[in-house]
């Protein structure tokens, strides 16, 4: 369960209603500062007041939005009237307003810039965010009065009100409404042991990865490296302790992107394993008792709802429907992938010989190195010949915001004068086409010890006219900052992810929904990553590319013939990316498709994982998963447990959709507005299929698409 998307769906309202400020008991007690989160933000679109919120707050605020949400739904219950559309379904979404502001700002911090009084904070209130969960999922009388509602004035309703009431209603019974008492007792106490676990996963996993960084004793050491990586490493390793000269630091991914340049074999053989060793028992930190014991009280979850498995209960509600359909699609993918990825790894392995010898086995620290070796001979190029070209600052204004500029009409004005939680941070008002403002957007992109990895998309209030919201979304991902006053310059697939996350972004930015639940992202997990992959296109139109690829020092765009070169490298050695994405994704439905008495222990999950890969024809030394179990955090710690297929499923999706806007014309505004419309601003208003369709023409995805995309 994920407290901060999962519970908080229940609505945003005025913390004025409170009338004064909580003591640090959260008991009401009247204090001599107020709590800036239990006041109206003056700020412009409401923004969170980070001048002012000290990391104090934020525990008595949620006690405080706990308190009141449960008064509200005291309130609906007790609400003599006959129940209707207005007096529950609106109340209800209307009811978390205060806790939904206040969590939405807590857990941007959670996941950022976790330093240990937000930990301690998150320590305490996970469980009462749980309890409460738990309490109003299990409200008899409140979903009495929601099912008399779904039962007499669905058919009565229209558009954005009859799809609010369908999903208020279906997710109470997702919830376990229709339980009996005794499984509802069971439903409560499993939600809650899910909670802790993933508590104690968020605590663990950055640790472990934190942990395991690899010490170097020498520049020598790091031969190969560019100065401005080797510059890198110098400042980890003094962020880190400086227990010696230099460190690499592991990302959340299997592979790791030093190991393309990195000459030395056996410190690229250590960096390998210190990333697949992260968090498997063999250091000092293990996280496979937490993965066993999430992965049966999901479950036993989905028994108790009436289903197989975990996959089953969670697939329901998404495009896929089921594992079977799921499946079917992954094996028509590893049919063809297959064949690909073997000639592939020969041929590395062959070329590799040729300077190490006829017995040179590849292991897979040494893909990447040789993998870009060839790259180079072949086609000329590497990373370090195209970074200088690839400022982040320039990516992010001359390229993520151009195309957006291009194809949607929007206009970004970067506000100084609003405050952000960390030094790092960048805050830009976004402007419509037509003059008026429509969001506020932060990005936070550089990496630090309080954040975990990856990249994502969250908002600080999601819009919705119904509360007079626009949206304040941000972006955070985990670049490396450069020393001060060099330019930070990224790879290529750095590139790709700034517009990978503003594609998410631009889901939040261009909603125009009435209702808080419905708006923005708050669609199936097989739907939601189609705005951001799709974005990933714009990257590589030529006058896209040509506006932000530009050298960092002196201005110049790429050169044509450098830039043919990597244009034309991108799908070079391809299978390797499909692969580890296929594996990580068979890896999590192997898990969650098990019944609780099949879930092996903690001892027997690394074996578990290999006989998982063996059997889908996935187990590869060369290709493996991008996210092996015990460090797998969208399953574990985020919201994708059997959902990370999504990420293949939603680039057919955007491939389709790729291929439409270059065939009516990529960068036309009257195709951009079309797509805004007919998907973007819909958020989950509509079906799913429906939108895809409105805008594509076409009755269903086209699956021999992707392959086709991916070089394949």
């Amino acid at each position: 369960m994920n407290i901060n998307k999962t519970l908080l769906t229940l609505g945003l309202a005025s913390a004025a209603t409170l009338g004064m400020a909580m003591g640090d008991d959260g008991a009401g007690v009247a204090d001599s500062r107020p709590n800036p989160l239990l006041q109206e933000s003056t700020l412009p679109f409401g923004a969170p007041d980070f001048s002012r919120i000290q990391p104090s707050d934020y525990l008595p605020a949620i006690k405080a939005g706990i308190s009141l949400q449960r008064e509200r739904i005291a309130g609906i219950v007790a609400d003599k009237q006959a129940p209707t559309f207005e007096n529950t379904i609106l109340a209800f979404e209307e009811s978390g307003a205060l806790l939904e502001r206040v969590t939405s700002i807590f857990f941007a911090l959670v996941s950022a810039d976790k330093t240990p009084e937000i930990a301690e904070t998150e320590r305490i209130v996970t469980p009462l965010l749980t309890d409460l969960e738990n309490e109003i999922s299990f409200n008899k009388q409140l979903f009495e009065r929601i099912k008399y509602v779904y039962d007499h004035e669905y058919d009565k309703l229209e558009g954005e009100d009859k799809k609010l009431l369908e999903e208020v209603y279906k997710d109470f019974v997702r919830s376990g409404a229709l339980l009996s008492e005794e499984k509802m007792a069971r439903m409560k106490q499993i939600n809650m042991r899910i909670a802790e676990l993933q508590q104690q996963w968020g605590d663990m996993l950055p640790d472990a990865t934190n942990h395991a960084v690899v010490w170097v004793e020498s520049r020598e050491e790091l031969a190969g490296l560019s100065d401005a990586d080797i510059a890198q490493c110098a400042k980890d390793a003094q962020s880190r302790g400086g227990k010696a000269p230099y460190c690499i630091v592991i990302i959340n991914t299997t592979q790791q992107p030093l190991l393309t340049n990195l000459d030395n074999r056996d410190l690229r053989r250590r960096v390998y394993e210190a990333s697949v060793h992260r968090a498997d028992g063999t250091g000092s930190f293990n996280t496979f008792p937490i993965v066993t014991e999430i992965a049966r009280l999901r479950a036993e979850k989905g028994q108790l709802m009436g289903y197989a498995d975990y996959a089953s209960y969670s697939l329901e509600k998404t495009m896929a429907k089921t594992s079977d359909n799921v499946y079917a699609f992954l094996r028509q993918l590893i049919a063809a992938y297959q064949p690909k990825a073997k000639a592939e790894t020969e041929a590395i392995e062959a070329y590799a010989r040729k300077t190490m010898g006829n017995d040179f086995q590849l292991q897979p620290y040494d893909r990447f190195y040789y993998s870009a070796k060839m790259k180079k001979e072949m086609l000329n190029i590497s990373d370090d010949e195209v970074k200088p070209y690839f400022n982040i600052d320039s990516v992010q204004i001359n390229g993520v915001f151009y195309a957006a500029n291009r194809v949607y009409g929007l206009t970004f004005k970067q506000r100084k004068d609003i405050p952000t939680y960390h030094p790092d941070m960048k805050v830009f008002e976004v402007i419509d086409k037509n003059g008026q403002p429509i969001a506020l957007f932060y990005s936070d992109y550089f990496r630090r010890p309080t954040k975990r990895g990856g990249a994502w998309m969250s908002e600080f209030a999601r819009q919705s006219h119904k509360r007079g919201q626009l949206p304040i979304i941000y972006n955070v991902c985990n670049n490396a900052k450069a020393p001060d006053g060099q330019p930070s310059l990224l790879t290529w697939d750095e590139v790709t992810t700034l517009f990978h996350e503003f594609g998410h972004a631009l889901h939040g930015i261009l909603s125009n929904c009435q209702y808080s639940k419905l708006s923005g992202t708050e669609v199936a997990r097989d739907f939601v990553e189609m705005p951001s992959q799709f974005n990933e296109s714009f990257a590589t139109i030529p006058d896209i590319f040509d506006h932000y690829a530009r050298h960092a020092v002196t201005g110049l765009p790429m050169p044509a013939d450098l830039k043919q070169r990597m244009l034309s490298s991108i799908n070079f050695h391809s299978a390797y990316a499909l692969g580890e994405n296929l594996a990580a994704t068979c890896l999590d439905l192997a898990w969650h498709v098990l019944p609780p008495s099949e879930v092996p222990s903690a001892d027997k999950a690394p074996a578990f994982e290999t006989q998982a890969l063996k059997d889908i024809g996935l187990l590869d030394a060369q290709i493996p998963p991008r996210y092996s179990t015990s460090y797998f955090n969208h399953v574990w710690g985020s919201g994708y447990a059997a959902g990370y297929y999504s990420y293949l499923w939603t680039e057919v999706l955007a491939v389709n959709i790729a291929d439409c806007f270059a065939a009516r014309g990529a960068l036309k505004p009257e195709v951009g507005q079309d797509f805004r419309q007919k998907v973007l601003s819909r958020g989950n208003t509509l079906d799913l299929m429906q939108m895809f369709s409105d805008f594509t023409g076409m009755k269903s995805p086209d699956a021999s698409a992707l392959l086709k995309a991916r070089g394949l």
